[in-house]
Protein backbone atom coordinates (compact mmCIF):
# COMPACT_ATOMS: atom_id res chain seq x y z
CA UNK A 1 0.00 0.00 0.00
CA UNK A 2 2.47 1.93 1.30
CA UNK A 3 4.19 1.95 -2.33
CA UNK A 4 0.70 2.25 -4.16
CA UNK A 5 0.67 5.40 -2.46
CA UNK A 6 4.01 6.67 -2.76
CA UNK A 7 3.46 6.37 -6.37
CA UNK A 8 0.26 7.67 -6.45
CA UNK A 9 1.36 11.40 -5.13
CA UNK A 10 4.43 10.89 -7.38
CA UNK A 11 2.15 11.25 -10.27
CA UNK A 12 -0.07 14.08 -9.22
CA UNK A 13 3.33 15.80 -8.28
CA UNK A 14 4.65 14.70 -12.08
CA UNK A 15 1.32 16.48 -13.51
CA UNK A 16 1.08 19.41 -11.51
CA UNK A 17 4.64 20.49 -12.92
CA UNK A 18 3.72 19.21 -16.12
CA UNK A 19 0.51 21.79 -15.97
CA UNK A 20 2.59 24.50 -14.75
CA UNK A 21 5.24 23.85 -17.63
CA UNK A 22 2.60 23.61 -20.35
CA UNK A 23 1.15 27.35 -18.66
CA UNK A 24 4.53 29.20 -18.62
CA UNK A 25 5.04 27.72 -22.39
CA UNK A 26 1.54 27.63 -24.06
CA UNK A 27 0.08 30.62 -21.37
CA UNK A 28 -3.48 30.19 -19.70
CA UNK A 29 -6.55 31.88 -19.79
CA UNK A 30 -5.46 34.65 -22.18
CA UNK A 31 -1.62 35.37 -20.63
CA UNK A 32 0.80 34.88 -23.21
CA UNK A 33 3.31 31.84 -22.82
CA UNK A 34 7.03 31.99 -23.62
CA UNK A 35 6.66 30.76 -26.62
CA UNK A 36 4.32 33.31 -27.89
CA UNK A 37 6.14 35.94 -26.60
CA UNK A 38 9.89 34.31 -28.19
CA UNK A 39 7.59 34.16 -31.43
CA UNK A 40 6.35 37.78 -30.89
CA UNK A 41 9.73 38.89 -29.70
CA UNK A 42 11.77 37.28 -32.78
CA UNK A 43 9.53 38.86 -35.14
CA UNK A 44 9.57 42.34 -33.88
CA UNK A 45 13.28 42.49 -33.39
CA UNK A 46 13.44 41.12 -37.48
CA UNK A 47 11.28 43.76 -38.73
CA UNK A 48 13.14 46.46 -36.54
CA UNK A 49 16.02 44.85 -38.06
CA UNK A 50 15.05 45.59 -41.74
CA UNK A 51 14.13 48.73 -41.04
CA UNK A 52 17.32 50.20 -39.06
CA UNK A 53 19.93 48.30 -41.20
CA UNK A 54 20.13 50.87 -43.91
CA UNK A 55 20.35 53.73 -41.58
CA UNK A 56 23.11 51.61 -39.51
CA UNK A 57 24.76 51.34 -42.26
CA UNK A 58 24.45 55.25 -43.94
CA UNK A 59 26.03 56.46 -40.42
CA UNK A 60 28.86 53.75 -40.51
CA UNK A 61 30.06 54.67 -44.09
CA UNK A 62 29.25 58.41 -43.72
CA UNK A 63 32.12 58.29 -41.17
CA UNK A 64 34.43 56.25 -42.97
CA UNK A 65 37.28 58.04 -44.58
CA UNK A 66 38.77 56.66 -48.49
CA UNK A 67 41.43 55.16 -46.52
CA UNK A 68 38.54 52.50 -44.18
CA UNK A 69 36.39 52.50 -47.01
CA UNK A 70 38.97 50.43 -49.13
CA UNK A 71 40.36 48.89 -46.16
CA UNK A 72 38.74 44.85 -46.22
CA UNK A 73 39.79 44.79 -42.25
CA UNK A 74 37.08 47.65 -41.46
CA UNK A 75 33.50 46.50 -41.81
CA UNK A 76 30.96 48.31 -39.29
CA UNK A 77 33.18 50.66 -36.94
CA UNK A 78 35.32 53.30 -38.58
CA UNK A 79 38.96 53.59 -37.52
CA UNK A 80 38.07 57.21 -36.85
CA UNK A 81 35.45 59.39 -37.16
CA UNK A 82 35.75 60.81 -40.67
CA UNK A 83 33.45 64.22 -40.30
CA UNK A 84 34.47 65.39 -43.63
CA UNK A 85 32.34 63.43 -45.75
CA UNK A 86 29.63 65.70 -43.78
CA UNK A 87 31.62 69.00 -44.86
CA UNK A 88 31.28 67.74 -48.28
CA UNK A 89 27.89 67.03 -48.39
CA UNK A 90 27.38 70.15 -46.53
CA UNK A 91 28.54 72.16 -49.07
CA UNK A 92 27.02 70.39 -51.89
CA UNK A 93 23.62 70.40 -51.02
CA UNK A 94 23.97 73.94 -49.77
CA UNK A 95 21.76 72.49 -46.92
CA UNK A 96 20.34 75.39 -44.86
CA UNK A 97 19.38 77.48 -47.70
CA UNK A 98 17.75 74.64 -49.21
CA UNK A 99 16.39 73.24 -46.00
CA UNK A 100 14.51 76.20 -45.70
CA UNK A 101 12.97 76.29 -48.96
CA UNK A 102 12.29 72.67 -48.32
CA UNK A 103 10.04 73.40 -45.07
CA UNK A 104 9.00 76.42 -47.35
CA UNK A 105 7.36 74.37 -49.75
CA UNK A 106 6.11 71.39 -48.12
CA UNK A 107 4.80 72.64 -44.47
CA UNK A 108 2.34 76.01 -45.82
CA UNK A 109 0.84 73.09 -48.70
CA UNK A 110 0.41 70.76 -45.59
CA UNK A 111 -1.18 73.04 -43.07
CA UNK A 112 -3.79 73.78 -45.66
CA UNK A 113 -4.62 70.58 -46.97
CA UNK A 114 -4.71 69.34 -43.10
CA UNK A 115 -7.52 72.42 -42.28
CA UNK A 116 -9.27 71.48 -45.85
CA UNK A 117 -9.45 68.19 -45.25
CA UNK A 118 -11.28 68.80 -41.73
CA UNK A 119 -13.71 71.23 -43.05
CA UNK A 120 -14.71 68.44 -46.59
CA UNK A 121 -14.84 65.48 -43.66
CA UNK A 122 -17.04 67.35 -41.51
CA UNK A 123 -19.59 68.48 -43.96
CA UNK A 124 -19.82 64.93 -45.48
CA UNK A 125 -20.05 63.63 -42.11
CA UNK A 126 -22.65 66.05 -40.64
CA UNK A 127 -24.75 67.51 -42.73
CA UNK A 128 -26.91 65.99 -45.09
CA UNK A 129 -27.17 67.79 -49.38
CA UNK A 130 -27.70 66.17 -52.53
CA UNK A 131 -25.84 64.02 -54.55
CA UNK A 132 -23.59 63.53 -51.09
CA UNK A 133 -23.13 59.86 -51.79
CA UNK A 134 -21.94 59.84 -55.68
CA UNK A 135 -19.71 63.33 -54.23
CA UNK A 136 -18.36 61.25 -51.68
CA UNK A 137 -17.39 58.36 -54.05
CA UNK A 138 -15.58 60.89 -56.55
CA UNK A 139 -13.38 62.34 -53.78
CA UNK A 140 -11.97 58.91 -52.81
CA UNK A 141 -11.82 57.96 -56.33
CA UNK A 142 -9.32 60.69 -56.75
CA UNK A 143 -7.29 58.82 -54.40
CA UNK A 144 -6.91 56.05 -57.09
CA UNK A 145 -6.27 57.85 -60.04
CA UNK A 146 -1.82 57.57 -60.13
CA UNK A 147 -0.65 61.38 -60.40
CA UNK A 148 1.43 60.41 -63.25
CA UNK A 149 -2.05 60.65 -64.96
CA UNK A 150 -2.85 63.89 -64.53
CA UNK A 151 0.85 65.61 -65.02
CA UNK A 152 0.20 66.83 -68.00
CA UNK A 153 -3.04 68.37 -67.99
CA UNK A 154 -2.19 69.63 -64.70
CA UNK A 155 1.17 71.57 -65.81
CA UNK A 156 -0.89 73.10 -69.33
CA UNK A 157 -2.79 74.60 -66.65
CA UNK A 158 -0.78 75.46 -64.27
CA UNK A 159 1.51 77.33 -67.04
CA UNK A 160 -1.66 79.17 -68.49
CA UNK A 161 -2.20 80.34 -64.94
CA UNK A 162 1.75 81.11 -64.62
CA UNK A 163 1.68 79.25 -61.33
CA UNK A 164 4.95 77.39 -62.53
CA UNK A 165 8.02 78.46 -60.22
CA UNK A 166 5.75 79.30 -57.42
CA UNK A 167 4.35 77.12 -54.41
CA UNK A 168 1.21 77.92 -55.46
CA UNK A 169 1.14 74.97 -57.95
CA UNK A 170 1.32 72.69 -54.80
CA UNK A 171 -0.85 75.63 -52.10
CA UNK A 172 -3.94 75.88 -54.58
CA UNK A 173 -4.18 72.05 -55.51
CA UNK A 174 -4.37 71.30 -51.79
CA UNK A 175 -7.00 74.50 -50.56
CA UNK A 176 -9.29 72.50 -53.27
CA UNK A 177 -8.66 69.31 -51.91
CA UNK A 178 -6.87 68.00 -54.55
CA UNK A 179 -3.58 67.53 -52.41
CA UNK A 180 -0.97 64.74 -52.53
CA UNK A 181 -3.70 61.89 -51.37
CA UNK A 182 -5.90 64.27 -50.12
CA UNK A 183 -9.07 61.87 -50.39
CA UNK A 184 -7.32 59.36 -47.33
CA UNK A 185 -7.06 62.64 -44.98
CA UNK A 186 -10.89 63.83 -45.84
CA UNK A 187 -11.78 59.84 -45.22
CA UNK A 188 -9.54 59.94 -42.07
CA UNK A 189 -11.44 63.36 -40.70
CA UNK A 190 -15.51 61.69 -42.38
CA UNK A 191 -14.73 58.72 -40.21
CA UNK A 192 -13.69 60.67 -37.16
CA UNK A 193 -16.72 62.82 -37.38
CA UNK A 194 -19.13 60.22 -37.85
CA UNK A 195 -18.36 58.95 -33.95
CA UNK A 196 -18.76 61.87 -32.38
CA UNK A 197 -21.99 61.75 -30.38
CA UNK A 198 -24.45 64.33 -31.81
CA UNK A 199 -25.71 65.05 -28.48
CA UNK A 200 -22.99 67.36 -28.27
CA UNK A 201 -24.10 69.23 -31.27
CA UNK A 202 -27.41 69.43 -30.47
CA UNK A 203 -27.01 70.67 -27.09
CA UNK A 204 -25.14 73.43 -28.74
CA UNK A 205 -28.00 74.21 -31.00
CA UNK A 206 -29.89 74.58 -28.09
CA UNK A 207 -27.80 76.98 -26.22
CA UNK A 208 -27.79 79.23 -29.81
CA UNK A 209 -24.41 77.86 -31.17
CA UNK A 210 -23.97 77.81 -34.94
CA UNK A 211 -22.24 75.47 -37.07
CA UNK A 212 -19.12 77.71 -37.73
CA UNK A 213 -18.70 77.74 -33.70
CA UNK A 214 -19.58 74.06 -33.02
CA UNK A 215 -16.88 72.90 -36.00
CA UNK A 216 -14.40 75.49 -34.40
CA UNK A 217 -15.40 74.88 -30.65
CA UNK A 218 -16.21 71.21 -30.55
CA UNK A 219 -15.56 69.32 -33.65
CA UNK A 220 -12.04 70.37 -34.28
CA UNK A 221 -10.76 69.73 -30.10
CA UNK A 222 -11.94 66.30 -30.77
CA UNK A 223 -10.43 65.74 -33.49
CA UNK A 224 -6.76 66.54 -32.32
CA UNK A 225 -5.66 62.74 -33.17
CA UNK A 226 -6.78 63.27 -37.01
CA UNK A 227 -5.51 66.53 -37.13
CA UNK A 228 -1.79 65.75 -35.59
CA UNK A 229 -1.87 61.80 -38.11
CA UNK A 230 -3.10 63.61 -41.06
CA UNK A 231 -0.40 66.58 -41.00
CA UNK A 232 2.41 64.62 -40.23
CA UNK A 233 1.70 62.23 -43.18
CA UNK A 234 0.81 65.11 -45.31
CA UNK A 235 3.99 66.87 -44.51
CA UNK A 236 6.23 63.94 -45.03
CA UNK A 237 4.51 63.06 -48.44
CA UNK A 238 5.33 66.35 -49.94
CA UNK A 239 8.66 66.12 -48.63
CA UNK A 240 9.63 62.77 -50.08
CA UNK A 241 8.13 64.05 -53.17
CA UNK A 242 10.73 65.04 -55.95
CA UNK A 243 8.75 64.00 -59.54
CA UNK A 244 5.63 67.13 -58.90
CA UNK A 245 8.11 69.35 -57.18
CA UNK A 246 10.75 69.34 -59.90
CA UNK A 247 8.02 69.58 -62.77
CA UNK A 248 6.79 72.74 -60.94
CA UNK A 249 8.97 74.20 -59.47
CA UNK A 250 11.20 73.87 -61.83
CA UNK A 251 14.90 76.05 -61.27
CA UNK A 252 12.98 78.32 -58.89
CA UNK A 253 12.42 76.36 -56.04
CA UNK A 254 14.22 73.33 -54.75
CA UNK A 255 14.03 70.40 -51.96
CA UNK A 256 16.77 68.35 -50.01
CA UNK A 257 15.24 65.29 -52.08
CA UNK A 258 15.86 67.11 -55.52
CA UNK A 259 19.08 68.17 -54.62
CA UNK A 260 20.02 64.91 -53.36
CA UNK A 261 19.14 63.39 -57.03
CA UNK A 262 21.64 65.25 -58.20
CA UNK A 263 23.93 65.26 -55.46
CA UNK A 264 26.41 63.49 -57.84
CA UNK A 265 26.15 65.92 -60.83
CA UNK A 266 26.48 68.79 -58.32
CA UNK A 267 29.31 67.42 -56.84
CA UNK A 268 31.50 67.07 -60.00
CA UNK A 269 30.17 70.83 -60.56
CA UNK A 270 31.37 71.88 -57.57
CA UNK A 271 34.94 70.12 -57.27
CA UNK A 272 35.67 69.84 -61.12
CA UNK A 273 39.59 70.67 -62.03
CA UNK A 274 40.08 70.55 -57.83
CA UNK A 275 42.86 68.50 -56.58
CA UNK A 276 42.71 69.22 -53.00
CA UNK A 277 39.77 66.73 -52.87
CA UNK A 278 39.09 63.46 -53.91
CA UNK A 279 36.36 61.98 -55.82
CA UNK A 280 33.02 61.16 -54.66
CA UNK A 281 32.88 58.53 -52.69
CA UNK A 282 30.21 55.89 -51.21
CA UNK A 283 31.02 57.62 -47.87
CA UNK A 284 30.43 61.00 -49.08
CA UNK A 285 26.81 60.06 -50.73
CA UNK A 286 25.90 58.15 -47.44
CA UNK A 287 26.96 61.29 -45.39
CA UNK A 288 24.65 63.31 -47.93
CA UNK A 289 21.74 61.27 -47.44
CA UNK A 290 21.75 61.20 -44.07
CA UNK A 291 21.78 64.84 -43.67
CA UNK A 292 18.63 64.46 -46.14
CA UNK A 293 16.71 62.67 -44.08
CA UNK A 294 17.80 63.91 -40.47
CA UNK A 295 15.11 66.81 -40.61
CA UNK A 296 12.07 64.08 -40.87
CA UNK A 297 14.00 61.94 -38.02
CA UNK A 298 14.24 64.91 -35.77
CA UNK A 299 10.56 65.77 -36.32
CA UNK A 300 9.54 61.79 -35.46
CA UNK A 301 11.58 62.03 -32.44
CA UNK A 302 9.85 64.66 -30.94
CA UNK A 303 5.91 63.62 -32.29
CA UNK A 304 6.36 59.97 -31.90
CA UNK A 305 3.80 60.62 -28.85
CA UNK A 306 1.39 62.30 -30.58
CA UNK A 307 1.97 60.18 -34.28
CA UNK A 308 1.20 57.15 -32.33
CA UNK A 309 -1.37 58.49 -30.38
CA UNK A 310 -2.78 59.79 -33.42
CA UNK A 311 -2.85 56.73 -35.76
CA UNK A 312 -4.16 54.58 -32.42
CA UNK A 313 -7.37 57.05 -32.23
CA UNK A 314 -8.02 58.05 -35.38
CA UNK A 315 -8.49 54.15 -36.37
CA UNK A 316 -5.50 53.87 -38.94
CA UNK A 317 -4.70 50.38 -39.12
CA UNK A 318 -1.34 50.75 -41.79
CA UNK A 319 -0.45 53.12 -44.43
Amino acid sequence: MLDTRLSHAQRKRIDKYSTKAKAYLLGVQGNNGLLFKLAVYSLLIGIGFVYLFPIIYMGSYSFKSLEDLLNPLISWIPSTFYTENYQVAYKVLNLFPTLLETLYVTVIPALAQTAVAAVIGYGFARFEFPLKKILLVLVLITFIIPPQVLLIPRYVFFNELELIGSILAFLLPALFGQGLNSAIFILIFYQFFRMMPKALEEAAHLDGAGNFRIFITIAIPMAVPAIIISFLFSFVWYWNETALASLYFGNALTTLPIELGKFNATFEQLYAGDTSTQNINEGISMAGTMLSILPLLIVYFFTQKWFVEGVDRSGITGE
